[in-house]
């Protein structure tokens, strides 16, 4: 395997800090969506699929305060629309330390539309990592999706010159 440039060799003091600065390079806040991964793993593990999402929303708070992540939970999601903020009851499941919208869903099958509402609710808190984790699967690795958003620089939205 090759080396990242700046990478430090296995087994030195350095390496576990030098990867996890490489992971949030290479993945936006790649260690702290592991971390989250790693509750939802833990709760699938003790609970397994077939139950109501508020069950598993209610079990991964409390594996994120057993781990010390500070989360926010059923935040509001107020559409700006002209200037005007209506709240019209969108409310995402968790924000994981001001930085990763967790959307947990108990379904059958994951929908486009559950991408497009985390999607969606990326690009109204500005935020741009959001993770979509179905519990209602045998395997979780099988209901995880990573979503992220990247806003576009101010100058494409500038309009072109002819």
């Amino acid at each position: 395997l090759k080396k990242r440039p700046g990478s430090v060799e296995a087994g030195t003091a350095k390496n576990d800090e030098a990867r996890t600065a490489g992971e949030e390079d290479v993945y936006m806040h790649g260690a702290l969506t592991h971390e989250v991964l790693a509750c939802a793993y833990e709760v699938h593990t003790v609970l397994g699929p077939g139950l109501l999402e508020s069950a598993y929303r209610a079990c991964m708070e409390r594996e994120l305060r057993l781990r010390d992540l500070a989360y926010e939970a059923e935040c509001p999601m107020p559409i700006r629309y002209k200037g005007e903020a209506l709240d019209r009851g969108y409310r995402a499941d968790l924000i994981i330390e001001g930085k990763v919208i967790v959307e947990l869903e108990a379904v059958d099958k994951l929908l486009p539309i559950h991408y497009t509402q985390l999607f969606t609710y990326l690009r109204l808190t500005g935020l741009h990592v959001g993770l979509l984790i179905n519990f209602n699967v045998s395997s979780l690795r099988n209901g995880i999706k990573r979503v992220v958003h990247k806003a576009r620089p101010e100058a494409a939205l500038l309009p072109s010159t002819p």
